[in-house]
């Protein structure tokens, strides 16, 4: 499992899937800049990887603009339905909120909206909107071979695929009703008639014109929440990124309701210790970030929501005062003990990807729907299925991440950017829920600690702490590869250390971007997934 790294002094693309990092090199020698070649990809992406993002799902993205000199972030997640509130479930007898189905789509899918703001404020100017959504359109009309991936989450949610008409319909084939196997060719006619609504009307399309009220249609229909004003209501908005020093880097993350500030956490506790001389691959090593990350963790859960609902306390939590006292704990007494704790369960499955340019632009941004296939649930004849974020939602009243109306919830997504010098120097980011800030630890301690090429930091052994929906405890999940007796010393230590295999989907797929001396870009996309790194 070794993939080349591609290297070039005029730009780089990196995307989870092959023909979307295409569609973005295309952009890019069509005139574009990395924003417009952002959005092409990001639609793309929402036709070819339609497990992990789509239409009726979210996105972030992270800006550099070499004019400006600086970054912006651009946080497309969409609020809850004007008429939510945990009573909707509670009076039915629920304890937490629907995984799937129509009433878990209670948030306006955010990432259109996102794709107009980006490509509005920093686009070259050189392409037109619809230009920019013609590839995607191109896969949805004329088919695109189904991935590896794709199919792989097919079999597992073939229940849920099969439950859904709309979804049926595209995953099995008609004659022998049996899924579709891995390169036969998926079109999805519904789909590309959206996309063409989108492509002739904007974001308004999608927000104001007949799109949007098919979609409220087949919600109102089938019991769901979302109205008419939740989707004329929606703005993405513009934030200033969160930064922390790391080794001679300045590491910039999203603010709440990203959780992008807990690997500023872990990243300010690992700068108090000398990792270099930690063995990469011992049980020392997978020790210290376990208990790094529950540590951050264990703050992120106690306050991460919408921060125009709850006060988060930023400036405390990111502290030097505060690193230096988790890493007194790490270090206490009880050093070699497993520390306990319980995460919030999480949705694993999101795409990431990045893009540099020639004149020196540099975007990083993630989309996704949550879950696998999202709700599960296709508004109508749109061929759109919509995002279940809003089962990350709490029921319960003093919970700072509680169901209200207008309300974006705690969000995994957090597209990742380190300035060097201030100019960007490393763009990274992966699929997972709580393996999103563990991986890009990963990435980062690999580059920067242990001194790997941007391709071998990501193919580097993952581990990945926590849990996802279904399960009744944390787990230490360890790839099998150099691991030597690390898993024993661990278990003995306390750690509930899951062996899985050498290069395992629950890891995620990362992708990144290395800018270098002398102006050279490095490339790499993860040999966990379907994607490619493209130099141009």
């Amino acid at each position: 499992m070794h993939n080349a790294m591609p290297q070039s002094y005029r730009y780089m693309v990196t995307s989870p899937h092959y023909l979307a990092s295409q569609v973005g090199s295309g952009i890019l020698q069509q005139g574009g800049n990395a924003v417009d070649a952002s959005v092409a990809i990001s639609a793309a992406l929402a036709v070819v990887y339609p497990h992990m993002t789509g239409l009726g799902g979210d996105s972030f993205f992270m800006i550099y603009s070499a004019k400006e000199g600086k970054v912006a972030g651009l946080n497309g997640s969409g609020r809850a339905a004007a008429a939510a509130h945990p009573g909707l479930f509670l009076q039915g007898g629920a304890s937490r909120m629907p995984d799937r189905g129509v009433q878990s789509a209670l948030t306006v899918p955010g990432m259109v909206d996102a794709w107009w703001e980006a490509w509005s404020a920093y686009g070259s100017g050189r392409l037109a909107w619809a230009d920019l959504l013609k590839p995607a359109l191109r896969y949805a009309e004329d088919g695109m071979p189904i991935s590896r991936n794709l199919h792989a989450w097919m079999v597992r949610d073939e229940k849920l695929l099969r439950a859904n008409p709309a979804l049926h319909g595209l995953y099995f084939e008609s004659s022998t009703d049996t899924l579709k196997p891995e390169g036969a060719k998926l079109t999805q006619p519904m789909l590309a008639k959206s996309l063409r609504a989108i492509m002739a009307g904007g974001r308004d399309a999608f927000y104001n014109g007949a799109l949007m009220k098919a979609i409220v249609e087949a919600v109102r229909r089938d019991g769901g929440f979302l109205a008419e004003q939740d989707f004329a209501a929606h703005r993405s908005e513009w934030v200033e990124p969160l930064t922390t020093a790391y080794r001679g880097l300045i590491v910039c993350q999203m603010p709440p309701n990203s959780q992008g500030f807990a690997l500023l956490m872990m990243l300010n506790m690992l700068e108090k210790i000398e990792l270099s001389r930690i063995p990469r691959h011992s049980a020392a090593f997978y020790h210290l970030m376990a208990e790094v990350v529950k540590r951050a963790f264990r703050y992120r859960d106690q306050h991460l929501t919408d921060p125009a609902f709850h006060e988060i306390p930023l400036d405390e939590l990111l502290s030097d005062d505060t690193a230096e006292a988790l890493v007194r704990d790490i270090l206490g007494s009880t050093s070699s003990q497993a520390n306990g704790f319980t995460s919030v369960p999480s949705g694993q499955d999101t795409a990431y990807a990045a893009v540099v340019d020639e004149e020196g632009n540099a975007v990083s941004f993630i989309q996704s729907l949550y879950y696998d296939f999202g709700s599960a649930y296709v508004a109508g004849e749109t061929g759109i299925i919509l995002q279940n974020r809003g089962s990350y939602f709490s029921l319960e009243e003093t919970h700072p991440n509680v169901l209200a109306p207008g309300k974006r919830t705690f969000h995994t997504l957090m597209p990742g950017m380190a300035l060097k010098e201030g100019k960007p120097f490393l763009l990274m980011g992966t699929q997972g829920g709580e393996g999103q800030p563990q991986t890009q630890l990963s990435i980062i301690t690999g580059i920067v600690d242990y001194g790997c090429t941007i391709q071998e930091a990501i193919a580097l052994p993952r581990w990945v702490y926590g849990r996802t929906w279904g399960e009744d405890c944390d787990r230490l999940r360890l790839e099998n590869r150099n691991l030597g007796n690390a898993a024993e010393r661990l278990k003995k230590c306390g750690h509930q250390v899951e062996i899985v295999a050498e290069w395992d989907g629950i890891m995620g797929q990362a992708q990144g971007i290395r800018l270098g001396e002398g102006g050279i870009l490095s490339g790499a996309a993860d040999p966990r997934g379907d994607g490619l790194a493209i130099g141009g």
